[in-house]
């Protein structure tokens, strides 16, 4: 176990380092910050009032979703005393707090400005603090839907899963805090961190 953990954390880091490294090549390329731009302004032009409240209650989801799943996993698990069940809801945890580490390292080396900070015609909903590169809130979204569809691989898990997670990346991008490209970072970063780790489902 120690050494699958040390191989696929290996891995990670690999990843990541690519990540940093494409992504400064790419920021370089104008036609692709002027497609992040463009698509940012759109989404701004197309706000109502109900959106807007539908795409908030979205992305604050965020903080009951990643700790209630595995957290009902654990309960569920001690309750019917299903070892399995304990065991996956570590494996959820786990993607999702590595996948969290990882966004916050690559925040911390690409340091890429919030949208609405970059381009003053890029309003937001609110004013996000942090950096913008990847998107935290996709990335451990993914993470979580991702280590819970390995885990139980049944239609009726996978798609509110992915539903959900989708969900959560468009409305980072809907509220004017988060580039195209930092959303589907995110997601590549938070799937990619629940399948190296899927060793430790049951």
């Amino acid at each position: 176990m120690k050494t699958a953990f040390s191989l696929h954390f290996a891995r990670l880091i690999f990843i990541t380092n690519i990540l940093v490294f494409s992504f400064g090549n790419v920021r370089a390329q104008s036609g692709l910050q002027q497609f992040d731009d463009r698509i940012m302004i759109d989404l701004a032009k197309s706000r109502t009032p109900q959106q807007t409240d539908a795409m908030l209650f979205i992305t604050h989801s965020i903080h009951y979703v990643d700790v209630g799943v595995p957290a009902g996993l654990l309960i569920g698990g001690v309750i019917s005393d299903n070892k399995a069940m304990r065991q996956n809801s570590f494996y959820v945890a786990s993607s999702t707090a590595i996948s969290y580490g990882v966004t916050l390292l690559l925040k911390h080396f690409v340091k890429r400005q919030r949208p609405f900070i970059k381009n003053v015609n890029i309003s937001a909903v609110y004013r996000a603090g942090s950096t913008s590169f990847p998107s935290g809130h996709t990335s451990t979204a993914f993470a979580t839907a991702t280590s819970l569809s390995i885990a139980y691989p049944k239609w009726y898990v996978i798609a509110p899963s992915y539903l959900w997670a989708g969900a959560i990346g468009y409305s980072r991008m809907y509220l004017g805090v988060h580039y195209p490209t930092d959303v589907a970072t995110g997601a590549v970063i938070g799937a990619g961190t629940a399948a190296a780790f899927s060793f430790m489902k049951k």
